[in-house]
């Protein structure tokens, strides 16, 4: 069984909590992911290891509540426990020899790219992050990103929290304004991660990006996680979640991310339903 350590609120639907699992933390590395269930009945959930503390023993990690899991989650307490948490799993990032990196997340997906930021400033590179929300209220990992971040930009929808615009923006004002980059992380919604893809295609920059399809086993045995990348099928799971920005299909793993949003939304309103009958 693993604890629920500390737990913390980031925002209305964004959770943060510290797991203790020592034996994973002794070897998480940034771009790696966990599988948990909550319970003996629960499904298994991919989640992106946020952080780590090898001396603490603790695992961290940070999920929006979008589902019947996450749901589910977002109402355990510190002291309870969760029933499996596997990992680590997945390739860690690449990210030895980058000399001057640009970090650029994207919503939730902020909590992926802030271990990477992390590790780069952690080896001697220069880190520039752009960080994009949809406004103030749902901003994650402010005080974070400053600490490990040489320079950092911060964009929102509606104006509410640095700059008005996309990250998409203030990447091409980074590029334009001199700055020559090694190579560009991209993380975030699928929709932002292409446009920030075609945008470094035009000027010849090397881009990374996480991808985070449907996943059942984390093995590759599924075949749930399957993109394609190049024109070849490849499997988040093992052969990712980092891939080559410039060579994923992106519009084919927006049709298949967007099949099951009706089933989860659902799942998550039963399981809501439930979870209130449990308090009265």
């Amino acid at each position: 069984m693993y604890k629920i350590i500390k737990k913390m609120e980031l925002n209305p639907t964004v959770t943060r909590m510290d797991i203790e699992a020592p034996l994973i933390a002794k070897k998480a590395e940034p771009g790696q992911f966990i599988i948990l269930r909550t319970d003996n009945e629960g499904e298994r959930i991919p989640l992106t290891i946020a952080d780590y503390d090898r001396e603490a023993g603790t695992v961290t990690i940070i999920f929006q509540k979008v589902g019947a899991t996450t749901e589910k989650l977002g109402h355990m307490q510190e002291g309870e426990c969760l029933q499996d948490f596997v990992g680590p799993l997945g390739t860690a990032s690449e990210l030895d020899g980058l000399k001057k990196v640009a970090v650029i997340g994207g919503g939730v997906g902020c909590a992926i790219a802030y271990p990477v930021a992390k590790k780069l400033h952690e080896l001697g590179a220069e880190v520039h992050t752009v960080a994009g929300f949809r406004n103030k209220e749902l901003v994650i990992l402010e005080d974070e990103f400053e600490k490990v971040s040489d320079k950092f930009v911060k964009m929102s929808d509606d104006g509410t929290w640095g700059t008005k615009g996309l990250v998409t923006n203030a990447l091409k004002d980074l590029i334009e304004d001199g700055e020559q980059y090694d190579e560009v992380i991209a993380i975030g919604p699928l929709i932002m991660m292409k446009f920030v893809c075609a945008l470094t295609k035009e000027y010849g920059i090397k881009t990374v990006v996480s991808m985070n399809p449907v996943m059942v086993d984390g093995t590759g045995m599924c075949g749930g996680c399957r993109i394609t990348v190049g024109g070849e099928t490849k499997f988040a799971c093992v052969d990712g979640p980092d891939f080559d920005g410039h060579l994923v299909d992106f519009d084919e793993a927006m049709d298949r991310g967007s099949m099951y949003k009706p089933f989860e939304q659902k799942r998550r309103e039963e399981t809501c339903n439930l979870l209130a009958k449990e308090v009265q």
